[in-house]
């Protein structure tokens, strides 16, 4: 696909049976990625780029420009910025500029930007004209490590995040790292979150690795850069291949620290914290969790927090609200037969899901402020 001028770029394969595609990661490739999806999607003659509004003038614009001069019909929408965007208002605007432009089975979307980009973007093409063809540009550290791989689109309601919405895979992911460089500091940082879960509950070499890598990242060295996001790629596209549409439970690790995390952005509006930040501290509510149910040690719960604090993440806090926190649980998509699960870690790179935690434990880590 790419010439030898081209730089060299890191490829994931996400090998599922009905829709396999990979993810392609680089650093300063920007210039050729409407080259790369013309050619990997060669029928594409009308694509809808669906923009945050914090990239339309840096990434956005550009982009769109280089999709019509290279012969593929581009219109472009934006959407502000934050969690708020994903919503039924939200969804539904983007329906109606789909409608507007007349799209059709044969328009391609491509997400360009965080999360709620590809969340919101990626459930409109699964919905819109029954699916539409689907394409993640992730300029985020959290969405190019978490959001952009696995196919997971929605919206939240006002009482749950993430719980309208499908699974729609993409086609495929284009990564470039030079976005990372000018990302805010406090959004990027919250990107790193992800990237240690996926060392805390799958993999024990990559924890060591961000150990001691963890400055290099801090600094988006784009060599750490690239194998910390290759690995996390990696790592998520296993567990989706044993677990698409979560129906045997494996794929329920990679919330490791959701259950907590999402209920903590619930009852504060998802305006306190940003998603990355209230997973740090979800991790940490679950090891000390674990360590209450006698699965992980007092070493290893001070060994996930020195990581989390040293990556300039939050670990605790210490104002919330444990009984309105244990409540936006017992709306979390892992609650079965109305029974609360957690996933957990049993020791640095290894975990599982655990059923029936009593609320007096739940509550008991909920109300620790040490």
């Amino acid at each position: 696909m790419l010439t030898d001028s081209q730089p060299q770029l890191q490829t994931v394969r996400v090998p599922l049976a009905t829709q396999p595609y990979q993810i392609l990661i680089g650093h300063a490739w920007w210039q050729h990625l409407p080259r790369t999806v013309l050619e990997t999607i060669p029928d594409l003659r009308r694509a809808i780029l669906v923009a945050d509004n914090a990239v339309v003038d840096s990434w956005g614009g550009p982009l769109a420009t280089d999709l019509r001069n290279a012969g593929s019909r581009t219109d472009l929408i934006t959407i502000p910025s934050g969690e708020t965007s994903k919503s039924v208002a939200g969804i539904a605007r983007i329906w109606e500029e789909f409608c507007r432009l007349e799209a059709d089975r044969t328009t391609v979307v491509l997400a360009l930007g965080g999360g709620v980009v590809g969340d919101l973007a990626g459930f409109a093409a699964a919905t819109y004209a029954r699916g539409l063809r689907f394409v993640q540009i992730p300029t985020t550290l959290l969405a190019q490590v978490d959001s952009s791989v696995g196919g997971k689109t929605g919206i939240n309601l006002s009482a749950a995040k993430n719980i309208v919405g499908a699974f729609w895979q993409p086609a495929l992911v284009l990564i470039d790292t030079a976005t990372l460089q000018t990302l805010p500091q406090r959004e990027y940082i919250s990107g790193l979150a992800e990237i240690i879960k996926y060392g805390v509950v799958l993999d024990r070499e990559f924890f060591v690795w961000l150990e001691e890598h963890a400055e290099k990242l801090l600094d988006r060295d784009p060599q750490a850069l690239a194998h910390a996001i290759a690995t996390s790629c990696r790592l998520k596209a296993g567990v989706v291949c044993e677990d698409e549409r979560e129906t045997t439970g494996r794929r329920a690790i990679l919330n490791y620290g959701h259950t907590f995390a999402h209920a903590i952005e619930t009852v504060t509006g998802y305006k306190q914290w940003l998603h990355g930040e209230a997973v740090a501290i979800g991790m940490d509510h679950a090891a000390r969790l674990a360590q209450r149910l006698g699965r992980l040690s007092s070493a290893e719960v001070a060994r996930q927090r020195k990581l989390i604090e040293r990556c300039r993440l939050p670990s605790r806090w210490t104002s919330s609200d444990a009984e309105a926190l244990w409540h936006a649980m017992q709306r979390d998509k892992k609650v079965a037969s109305g029974k609360l699960r957690f996933v957990l870690s049993d020791g640095i790179g290894s975990g599982g899901l655990v059923d029936n935690v009593t609320r007096e434990t739940v509550m008991e880590v909920l109300t620790e402020l040490a």
